[in-house]
């Protein structure tokens, strides 16, 4: 395709000889007479070269050449002028022309500068191009950095969470292991000290004042004993009765346990339970797992708050979430909630929210924790429908 060249000139016997010369060498040829003649077709054609007169009337080719530069830098300017000082040279150069040519002017001489300016505005607009290729790759390589960054952070907390599960899971059995023995070698004296008790009590005279001891001892051995068996239920996989269990049920079983304590405390409860298919489960356990979740919540909301539950169904898992507006989780604590024997409050065990993590486990589930101290703490939970129950021998009743 012709380049097109616009001649702007007063002089019509200019602008006669510059089209006849130019048309035999190829360009498409505009003409004006007047700089906002010139700036029309400028705007219009938006021409690559414009051989511009310096003086004109009405508007001066110092003028034109400005508002080309400032509206039109791909329109290239060589200026045409009859004065040949170094003053007008200076002066037209820094206003932007690409050159400038004496009146007269030899036609070879003319038609060489074009050329050139020509070339040099070619050499230019393909050097633009390749910068803005260049900040355009550099914008996708960065955009590609961040999204591996992303990635990288992802698989890292995804094999973080695989770390600290399987450091979960051997706390858990390390429980177990512990437990059983614990619980055999402390509940023998127990019994026996619970046998003394009982024979003291006999002896000791009502009106004594130590008359009340022997059942002081007594409730603190059913202390002990029941936090060993909260000991033992925190890892031990005893043997189950699955059924298809609807979980919207056992939500509204336990949290019924609970209406009255919500009462006292003026604790608001809002369940959005939509529809999600059975899961195969030991009903208790699954009871479990929101009893302890709603004796957490109610902890943390002492003087009332607002529990939450949802629960949906997408992807083949059954996502639950049990939110309370409490006091929240500090930072430093979160990594360790589910660690058995970890608690914050003074008259607490740290069993339930480990007993709660074995059994979602136990059904190939995941639990995970997020609060803020002081906006509350969320607990989410997902179980895959089609999961099987990790024990072994288990009995299902249909």
């Amino acid at each position: 395709m012709a380049e097109r060249i616009l001649v702007v000139d007063d002089e019509r016997a200019i602008l006669d000889l510059c089209q006849m010369i130019l048309h035999s060498h190829g360009y498409d040829v505009l003409t004006a007479e007047s700089g906002m003649e010139a700036l029309q077709l400028v705007e219009q054609k938006r021409p690559s070269l414009v051989l511009l007169d310096y003086m004109m009337p009405t508007m001066d080719g110092m003028s034109v050449l400005r508002q080309i530069r400032q509206s039109h830098p791909d329109s290239y300017v060589i200026m045409f002028t009859g004065k040949g000082s170094e003053t007008v040279a200076v002066e037209v150069m820094k206003a932007g022309a690409s050159d400038y040519v004496l009146k007269p002017f030899n036609n070879h001489d003319l038609l060489e500068r074009i050329e050139t300016v020509l070339k040099f505005r070619r050499i230019e607009l393909i050097n633009r191009s390749l910068e803005q290729e260049r900040a355009q790759l550099q914008q996708e390589i960065q955009a590609w950095n961040r999204d591996l960054e992303l990635r990288v952070a992802e698989k890292t907390q995804e094999l973080e969470g695989a770390h600290n599960e399987i450091v979960q899971a051997e706390k858990l059995a390390t429980v177990g292991h512990l437990s059983a023995g614990m619980a055999h070698e402390i509940r023998n004296p127990l019994n026996s000290i619970g046998l003394f008790a009982q024979l003291l009590s006999a002896d000791i005279d009502e009106s004594s004042e130590f008359a009340d001891y022997p059942d002081k001892i007594l409730k603190e051995i059913d202390r002990i004993d029941a936090i060993l068996l909260k000991l033992l239920a925190a890892s031990e996989q005893h043997q189950l009765e699955v059924s298809q269990v609807a979980l919207a049920d056992v939500i509204h079983h336990a949290a019924d346990l609970f209406s009255e304590q919500m009462r006292q405390q003026s604790v608001v409860l809002d369940m959005y339970l939509h529809p999600v298919p059975p899961l195969v489960a030991d009903c208790d356990e699954m009871k479990q797992i929101f009893t302890n979740l709603f004796v957490n919540a109610l902890q943390a909301m002492p003087d009332g708050g607002l529990l939450t539950v949802d629960m949906e169904f997408h992807d083949g898992r059954i996502f639950i979430e049990v939110h309370d507006s409490g006091i929240g989780i500090a930072q430093e604590h979160l990594s360790r909630v589910f660690d058995p024997f970890f608690t914050t409050k003074s008259k607490g065990t740290g069993f339930g929210l480990s007993v709660v993590l074995r059994i979602v486990k136990n059904y190939n589930g995941s639990i995970r924790v997020s609060s803020e101290p002081g906006e509350g703490t969320s607990f989410h939970i997902d179980f895959p429908v089609e999961s099987t129950v990790a024990v072994a021998g288990d009995n299902v009743s249909e």
